[in-house]
């Protein structure tokens, strides 16, 4: 008899503490309807106490969506719990995940606290939730390194108290998947409630050494039948489990008794929301969503594919969403192309934007002859430029050997031009200097990183770029921003600029000119 894993997503809660990574709103309306899509069974929409920004976002997230579960996240404390229930008002299916940290490490240096107390504390959380006529999750935070014994007690206790659902994390990444595995094993046969199905085990676990999706693995095998994860792994330090290794790993291993409900051809698009969204670039190396995952250069994986994709390959690309090859368009194709191969990668735009999209399209088009799906994403990610506060209007560069690096540029700034011009000891410094002659900031480029989409000379490229305003840091960790184009320093700029409309006016009270 097959039993089914939970997918709980935890993207839009873990994943967004990532520094300079954060969603507003909408897009996260909009990262949870491709997480329903996916076909995720608990999405963790936010902690509701932490700020305004995400109470709202849990109460629209609840009208958003219907299938999954939302779930919010408290700590063991009353008030968070208000927060959370009255957040979760507008769901159809609601659970309030609270819990406190049960390691000796965090009892003594956290909380200052004992054992009994860590349990007594616990328990009325639990209690609390559910008064609330919520489902109830219970976390175990550091679980990985709590005691078996006393983690057991405590997980026995809140089942008492009315949680259906313990989560034990790894939350330092530090357990090793044998350790993880047994500390699964030891609870499923010492704790009352979990043998008879009252309540099932949750795995939490990060990435710190590397090790996040096999002790997820090793966690299902001993017995969780929930997993929490993000797309593209993302989530606080090196990262949380991925929700994509995690049902590829199901959907491989044939011998496995496991069955969810995730719809591996939608992974493929949801990876490139989350990776645009939060302006963070996917490794090339990736396992599933990474660029060279189906990629073979080996002379000898080449021959061997070519003559069965199975002697190299244990995963059909259509399976995770993805063509064998990437479809070609040209300046030859029209917008209804155009539209399908956008709705395919999970982009959906209106006819306005539709139609800004095809313009840059065929000019694209004309450059490149040929486009590719990433030249679609960029082109559709671009768009989002014409909403914003600060807009790139035109650039002109003058560099060379023996040319001192010359650079003018033009902004829209809430529909006014400006024009600047500077020289600089590059033609991105020139480019960056002139710029600030309009943006009076105390700015700072702290990290960029470039991505060609692919290998051909006149390919468009990604920049992703890390800015500080030393008058308003973010976490101490600034601002990331995103930018494309087939120009290199045009990219640049316009990652720069991405980063200051992300610092806007009403954020630190600078004035923007």
């Amino acid at each position: 008899m097959s039993d089914r894993i939970i997918f709980f997503d935890t993207t839009l809660r873990d994943g967004e503490q990532v520094p300079g990574c954060q969603l507003n709103t909408i897009e996260k309306i909009e990262v949870a309807r491709q997480l329903e899509q996916l076909g995720v069974d608990v999405i963790e929409a936010g902690f509701p106490v932490s700020s305004p920004g995400d109470f709202n976002s849990v109460v629209e997230i609840s009208k958003a969506v219907s299938n999954p579960i939302i779930c919010a996240l408290t700590r063991a404390v009353e008030a968070d719990i208000d927060a959370a229930a009255d957040a979760l008002q507008y769901a159809r299916l609601k659970r309030i995940h609270t819990g406190i940290g049960t390691s000796d490490e965090h009892i003594r240096y956290k909380f200052n606290s004992t054992r009994e107390e860590i349990l007594e504390r616990a328990v009325a959380a639990v209690k609390y939730a559910a008064s609330k006529r919520c489902e109830v999750e219970f976390y175990a935070e550091d679980a990985g390194r709590t005691d078996n014994e006393y983690l057991a007690r405590v997980a026995e206790a809140a089942i008492k108290a009315g949680a259906t659902i313990i989560n034990i994390p790894d939350t330092t990444g530090y357990c090793l998947p044998d350790e993880f595995g047994t500390k699964i094993k030891y609870l499923m046969e010492h704790v009352d409630g979990l043998a008879n199905g009252k309540a099932i085990l949750s795995t939490h676990c990060h990435n710190d050494l590397g090790m996040a999706t096999a002790n997820t693995m090793s966690g299902i095998l001993n017995g969780a039948r929930q997993v929490e994860v993000t797309i593209n792994g993302v989530g606080e330090r090196a990262g949380n489990t991925s929700l994509e290794e995690i049902a590829m790993i199901l959907k491989c291993h044939h011998n496995l008794p496991y069955e969810c409900g995730i719809n591996t051809q939608r992974i493929t698009a949801a990876s490139r929301l989350v990776s645009s969204l939060m302006s963070m670039p996917v490794q090339f190396n990736k396992a599933i969503v990474g660029r060279n995952a189906f990629a073979h250069s080996s002379g000898i994986h080449q021959d061997g594919v070519l003559k069965n994709t199975s002697t190299y390959e244990i995963i059909d690309p259509k399976d995770v969403g993805l063509e064998e090859a990437n479809i070609v368009l040209t300046a030859r194709s029209g917008r209804a192309a155009l539209k399908h191969r956008l709705n395919a990668l999970g982009v959906k735009v209106d006819a306005i934007a539709m139609n800004r999209i095809y313009e840059a399209f065929l000019k694209l088009a004309d450059k490149k002859k040929e486009l590719t799906d990433d030249d679609i994403l960029m082109l559709a990610g671009a768009d989002l430029s014409a909403k914003k506060h600060v807009r790139l209007e035109a650039l002109e560069v003058t560099t060379g050997k023996g040319v001192v690096p010359d650079a003018t540029i033009r902004l829209s700034v809430d529909g006014e031009m400006f024009d600047a011009s500077s020289t600089g000891n590059g033609p991105l410094d020139a480019s960056i200097k002139a710029l600030k002659k309009i943006i009076k900031r105390t700015m700072t480029l702290k990290e960029m990183t470039i991505q060609a989409l692919s290998k051909g000379s006149d390919d468009a490229c990604k920049v992703h770029m890390q800015v500080e305003n030393d008058n308003h840091l973010y976490y101490g960790f600034g601002y990331y921003g995103f930018g494309s184009d087939t120009d290199i320093v045009t990219a640049s700029v316009e990652a720069y600029i991405d980063c200051i409309n992300k610092f806007r006016p009403e954020n630190d009270g600078q004035d923007a000119i």
